[in-house]
């Protein structure tokens, strides 16, 4: 029985990996990202790329979007009442992006949200964090943020936070649409941010907030942002 275990881990791991890579194919294919590495470079090195949220193929574009030596490293962070639905998101969500499926639900959760960053962080992965929470579906450009990015900064002070900016993929997968429209997006990443000694929680978010907001005025075109 333990040596069957083995072989059927073994080939869910092949058929994840492959199954990554056909999405990721398939993403470029699709949205022809512009990749922007405009306040850091693509290191080797942990880090928490904190990203606008308006779409659910969000994190796929943002995982693509990385070389594949630190895309092998990296774990979006995402609701597991989402990719738990059924089997076939089960297995892309658990096995294919290896994501941290945390409850959105406080009353439910079992686990905290936080911890579970951090027990990845700690195994030596990256992460995909959407720090407003939800998609953003209305004329802001960036919601408020959740508390997550700070409670994780504050526990791993070491890890880069890096802001990165989608642009476009809303129009490529829009609400309630099955097929997607290819379309050119971008992914552009800023540079790294830290807790500063002493910095309390509304002042960190909202450096976070507007660094990100930020990188966008660089790199959207003034008839975009209206």
């Amino acid at each position: 029985m333990a040596i069957m275990g083995k072989i059927r881990t073994a080939l869910t791991g092949a058929l994840a990996r492959m199954v990554g890579n056909a999405i990721a194919l398939f993403t470029r294919f699709l949205t022809a990202a512009r990749i922007n590495w405009i306040g850091t470079e693509p290191i080797p090195r942990q880090r928490l790329y904190f990203a606008n949220h308006t779409s659910n193929a969000d994190f796929v574009l943002l995982w693509t979007a990385l070389p594949a030596a630190l895309r092998a490293r990296t774990r979006p962070v995402a609701a597991a009442d989402y990719w738990l639905k059924s089997r076939l998101r089960a297995f892309v969500g658990r096995d294919v992006f290896r994501a941290v499926l945390i409850d959105r639900n406080p009353e439910t959760r079992s686990e905290d949200p936080v911890e579970l960053m951090c027990r990845a962080v700690d195994e030596g992965a990256s992460l995909i964090l959407f720090p407003e929470g939800k998609r953003n579906m209305g004329p802001e450009r960036l919601l408020s943020f959740k508390t997550g990015l700070y409670h994780f900064a504050r526990a791993r002070p070491e890890i880069d936070l890096v802001p990165t900016w989608l642009q476009n993929l809303n129009h490529v997968m829009p609400k309630g649409e099955v097929v997607p429209v290819p379309l050119i997006c971008s992914v552009s990443f800023g540079a790294p941010l830290h807790l500063a000694p002493g910095e309390d929680k509304a002042a960190f978010l909202a450096r976070a907030h507007a660094a990100l907001l930020a990188l966008a005025d660089q790199v959207e075109a003034p008839d975009e942002r209206r």
